[in-house]
């Protein structure tokens, strides 16, 4: 039986890509995906655009390729990246320069048509409300102030770069799992309604999305033998690969001599990651029911995955919007030992009161005590609070005004000399800092699907 073999990439903008390596050299894979994105990332490159126009896409693409694609080329891999960010078409220009700078040929497909921001007014006008996800909230609250908005596009326009012979796909925002379920699809052909393999594709790409996560790395299993302790090799951690059936049927694994495990329980916390009902995992191309999921541990690092159940795709796509938020000015200062924990917090009295006094009007104002409980909040354990070490408290203000938010971190600096006792790790004045809020909403797909774009060029 015809089988596919596809690896895991990055997990995130500034992933590692060495363990790809070990991948292209001994895992045997035809296809790597490979996941720059997640919705603060698109944040993140709207500030870089923000300065520069041809930015928006991930940096870390052009020096990732350029040390792997002779490996790839030898080996034939095919790449699928969604590091085109904000700006796939810049993405390409960059990296096409750079290929023909060395000479290399390659057929680099680009993916556009999710960047909506310019269709928000006629999407709206043709019915559809955008209104914010999770609170119901009327776009019209922060329509002037959008800077950015993307569709999670599915894998449909991914197949048809592979149809078109390309060896790099280069995207904006698809859905993580889209740059695994393409090659699938495209490889076996399978029919964009047939619901339960389009589940195992879908099962498949959400198992190799996070790199390393999925074979051992962020193991959050405390204690014992099996703990995160017991995970071989960090240092040289492997990422996973998946070999898919014609039926299906994916075994998970990772390339011999790596580091790291692929087992039921590293495997099934994969599964469960960023998943809000298991029972209705939402994607653009089908929506999967885990319920039915068997995970068989064949041992030496492989998982057998079969059984997905899926229902059909939605129709809506979620959209991802970015909206200029105002302003955070912050500062940080520490104290240590005896009673580091009292002084911190006297500290956070005196510039709250400073504050009041100076009529600095803040619109919120965060404090957390790092060492304490900046990780837990208010689940942290404080009953033992007076015996640390060392505590740095840290104050966020959230403001309109650009000018209140730089005038935050000068009420610190005069503590060293004049406040608590042994306090110590100022930060120091730190620069305004522009906040973008997020604004999740749906859109129907027809709308958004009639515009998306492929175009392959060859290097």
């Amino acid at each position: 039986m015809k089988s596919v073999r596809i690896g895991a990439g990055l997990g995130f903008y500034g992933d590692a890509w060495a363990p790809i390596a070990a991948t292209l050299e001994r895992g045997e894979v035809q296809y790597i995906g490979s996941d720059h994105l997640s919705e603060l990332t698109l944040a993140i490159l709207q500030k870089d655009r923000m300065k520069d126009p041809t930015a928006g896409y991930t940096r870390d693409l052009v020096p990732m390729l350029t040390s792997l694609w002779p490996a790839a080329r030898r080996q034939g891999v095919k790449f699928l990246l969604n590091a085109g960010g904000l700006n796939p078409q810049g993405a390409a220009a960059a990296l096409s320069a750079e290929f023909s700078k060395r000479g290399w040929q390659a057929k680099i497909a680009v993916v556009s048509g999710d960047g909506v921001l310019d269709r928000l007014d006629e999407l709206h006008a043709s019915g559809d409300t955008l209104a914010h996800l999770d609170t119901g909230a009327d776009i019209a609250e922060v329509r002037e102030r959008m800077l950015f908005a993307n569709a999670y596009l599915g894998a449909r326009p991914l197949v048809d770069t592979l149809r078109q012979g390309a060896d790099i796909v280069l995207t904006g925002r698809v859905a993580d799992a889209a740059l695994f379920m393409a090659p699938l699809i495209h490889e076996f052909d399978w029919a964009w309604d047939d619901w339960q393999k389009l589940a195992q594709a879908l099962t498949v790409g959400h198992l190799l999305e996070c790199s390393g996560q999925g074979s051992g790395g962020n193991f959050n299993a405390y204690g014992g033998e099996h703990g995160w302790q017991s995970i071989p090799d960090y240092p040289h951690l492997g990422y996973p690969i998946a070999e898919v059936s014609a039926n299906g049927t994916a075994v998970i694994t990772k390339a011999p001599g790596t580091g790291g495990r692929v087992d039921f329980d590293t495997l099934r916390q994969q599964l469960l990651y960023e998943v809000h009902n298991p029972h209705r995992y939402v994607s653009p191309d089908v929506v999967l029911d885990m319920g039915t999921l068997a995970l068989t541990d064949l041992g030496k690092d492989r998982v057998e995955v079969k059984g997905a159940s899926g229902l059909p795709r939605t129709d809506t796509l979620k959209i991802v919007g970015g909206y200029a938020d105002g302003w955070a000015g912050s500062a940080t200062i520490g104290y240590c030992w005896p009673e580091a924990y009292r002084k911190a917090q006297a500290t956070e009295r005196i510039v709250r009161q400073l504050l009041d006094e100076r009529k600095l009007d803040y619109e919120e104002i965060h404090t957390e005590y790092i060492g304490l409980d900046s990780l837990h909040g208010p689940l942290a354990d404080t009953s033992r609070a007076d015996e640390l070490n060392e505590v740095y408290l840290r104050m966020v203000v959230r403001t309109p005004d650009k000018r209140l938010a730089e005038a935050f971190p000068r009420q610190i600096p005069w503590l060293g000399l004049s406040g608590p006792p042994t306090a110590s790790g100022f930060s120091g004045i730190e620069p305004a800092r522009a906040l973008l809020g997020l604004w999740p909403t749906l859109a129907r797909r027809e709308l958004i699907e009639s515009r998306i774009t492929v175009t392959v060029t060859e290097t």
